[in-house]
């Protein structure tokens, strides 16, 4: 039987995903800030995986804001970065990494295998929902971030493998600690 927590990180991942798009800067953001407060508090911690958050949100944003910047994505009134609701996004993709992902990370064929298609799928549903521009086609742009995401995953995946061992070795050299005292 899966693991609830699996369950429920896919979940939230999917209504935050569906709340940032339909949603846009409305209230509606307040659905990816619990999903992310309820996996802090329940699926995983800060502790574990706030830096793993924090770099996938800010390396997804400058990804993105850079697209924005060669034309490939536009968004209404956004014209050097990239709005709120996409940065959050990035967040909750970066808590899928260690749990509803974690199968796509070895080999790394997955994650790239993964990256090229729902990279590019996730984001021709979103522009239609968001209404986002997509001036170089859909196709174009379709190929364009296949290729982009075939690195960007087995990279963020990366990230997570980093931050998931050094994590493991601040929670063995606090057990040491414990045990030498």
């Amino acid at each position: 039987m899966p693991d609830r927590r699996l369950i429920a990180n896919a979940v939230l991942f999917q209504l935050g995903w569906l709340a940032c798009v339909l949603g846009g800067t409305s209230i509606w953001l307040a659905v990816p800030v619990v999903a992310l407060l309820v996996h802090f508090f329940w699926t995983s911690s800060w502790a574990a995986e706030g830096k793993l958050v924090v770099s996938v949100m800010l390396a997804g944003a400058a990804l993105d804001s850079f697209l924005l910047q060669l034309g490939v994505l536009q968004f209404a009134g956004q014209e050097t970065l990239v709005p709120l609701w996409l940065v959050l996004l990035w967040a909750l993709l970066a808590t899928t990494l260690n749990h509803c992902l974690s199968w796509t990370a070895q080999p790394i064929w997955r994650a790239a295998l993964l990256g090229a298609i729902g990279g590019p799928l996730s984001y021709l549903a979103g522009a239609r929902l968001a209404e986002v521009s997509l001036p170089l086609g859909q196709m174009n742009t379709a190929l364009l971030l296949g290729g982009i995401w075939a690195l960007v995953m087995p990279v963020l995946h990366g990230f997570a493998h980093l931050y998931r061992e050094q994590y493991r070795m601040q929670q063995l050299a606090r057990k040491h600690r414990g045990d030498a005292s």
